[in-house]
């Protein structure tokens, strides 16, 4: 617990309602969408202005207490679990949007704004903001830039980095900076708005952002293709975009999840195929997307799709993509834990990366679905277990484990979306290496000298030991 003292000048700062430390918000507030992640904060803080959160980090700093900043809390590697206690400063009440400005095509807002929210507003006026993480009905934009959230749009478009123009950020000592602005060309000194990207809330507290839009497409086909054999549908997926075709959407789902969201949608996937693609094109000239739509739908077949079907209307075309987007609810009736992680590998190593897993997941005698983001190389294997079983778990871990290795020996990463939080700290050397640790580590110790920055996260007080395991390729 917080000395009285401490106690009485946050409230102070933010009046008694908005400071809690009873054990309902305590508890409510020790853990977030990351399976078996849990520890108790000592406090839990809800500012409203900049100047709240100033105000905070300053006795915090003072007095060495642990901040860790928050939105929905539906991360999925652990980013808002107070690993060390401290306070959980919730963001949520910062949700204004203060502008959409339609002569620059940006916005600028709080970062407590509900994503979808934020989505619905741009559109209304006939534009379109790009990244779209499938937690964006409860996700704050805050935490998808703290994680740097991608989504399903993520191989035309682009992640969530790629359209942050500036950022108002306050630093641990209370310090409050502004980076970039309204602008689309800025080389003043460092880029502090890209690395305040994707930090997971180790540098500094981000209270508002300013993002560039794009005009709305107006045109949309979507599709589904279908294959009795993994490598038909990766070939696909390379021929796609060697045909300089890049498509709004190109997602992946396997058997194991095919059968499992058909079993809840009833949607008409076929259960019988050992992988589908679903597709989708967008743009601003109608002639432009049919011509994508007919090189893309010979091209599947071209590869071995054993079926093409494109969507009658709208609606038929929300089923599709609803298939996807509900892949992890889906999955997570199966067994009481899901544990979803994203391993991502070029997109010509897709195929590779799936035997691997189905080879890992015999292996181990586990039992993982797999799909994903087909056309940016990020998969999503996850796992349906249960935490009170010990020993299954340890099996599940050490097939993770293997799946990084497996991603990492095809060029690719150990997360490409979710982050490093506390899940992946362990195998953060396994990609960058010992040298690019203590980089990190001294950036880190830059901005947060006396380490109050949600701690714990990214660095790894012991990194795993690398076993290197050989699996075959096709």
């Amino acid at each position: 617990m917080l000395e009285p003292s401490i106690r009485s000048k946050l409230i102070a700062i933010v009046g008694e309602s908005w400071f809690k430390d009873d054990m309902e918000a305590l508890v409510s507030y020790s853990y977030d969408a990351t399976p078996m992640q849990q520890a108790l904060p000592d406090g839990v803080i809800f500012p409203s202005t900049t100047q709240h959160v100033s105000d905070i980090l300053k006795v915090a700093n003072e007095h060495r207490i642990p901040i860790i900043g928050r939105g929905a809390g539906s991360n999925l590697c652990g980013g808002t679990v107070p690993l060390e206690g401290g306070l959980v400063m919730v963001m949520n009440r910062m949700n204004k949007l203060i502008e959409i400005d339609t002569d620059n095509l940006t916005a600028t807002f709080q970062t407590g704004l509900n994503t979808k929210q934020f989505h619905l507003a741009v559109e209304n006026l006939g534009l379109f903001y790009p990244p779209d993480p499938s937690s964006m009905i409860i996700s704050t934009l805050g935490g998808n830039i703290m994680e740097c959230a991608g989504g399903l749009r993520g191989l035309k478009y682009g992640t969530t980095k790629d359209y942050v123009l500036g950022l108002e950020a306050v630093l641990p000592n209370g310090d409050i900076i502004r980076t970039g602005g309204k602008l689309y060309k800025d080389v003043a000194g460092y880029d502090l708005t890209k690395l305040l990207v994707g930090s997971e809330g180790t540098l500094a507290i981000i209270t508002e952002a300013t993002v560039k839009l794009i005009p709305a497409p107006k045109y949309k086909k979507t599709m589904v293709a279908h294959y009795k054999d993994l490598n038909s549908a990766a070939r696909s997926v390379s021929a796609i975009v060697g045909n300089r075709i890049i498509p709004a959407t190109l997602e992946f789902l396997d058997n194991a999840t095919i059968r499992v969201v058909e079993g809840f949608n009833k949607i008409g996937l076929p259960v019988d195929m050992e992988a589908i693609l679903l597709i989708e094109q967008d743009g601003l000239d109608e002639s432009v997307v049919e011509k994508d739509i007919v090189e893309i739908v010979r091209i599947c077949k071209e590869q071995g799709a054993v079926e093409v079907k494109m969507a009658a209307d709208a609606a038929e075309a929300e089923k599709l993509m609803l298939a996807r987007r509900s892949a992890l609810s889906t999955c997570a009736r199966i067994r009481p834990t899901t544990i979803l992680e994203d391993a991502t590998v070029p997109r010509s190593k897709i195929a590779d990366m799936v035997v691997a897993i189905n080879d890992i997941a015999k292996k181990y005698n586990v039992q993982i679905c797999t799909f994903g983001h087909a056309g940016d190389g990020n998969l999503h294997p996850t796992c349906t277990t249960d935490a009170r079983d010990e020993e299954e778990i340890h099996r599940v871990e050490m097939a993770f484990e293997e799946i990084f290795e497996a991603a990492i020996n095809l060029g690719g990463t150990i997360t490409g979306e979710h982050g490093v939080g506390v899940m992946k700290a362990p195998y953060l050397e396994w990609k960058i290496g010992e040298a690019g640790i203590e980089i990190m580590k001294g950036i880190k110790k830059a901005f947060d000298p006396n380490n109050i920055m949600n701690p714990g996260k990214i660095f790894a007080k012991q990194s795993r030991k690398r076993v290197v395991i050989s699996h075959g390729s096709r």
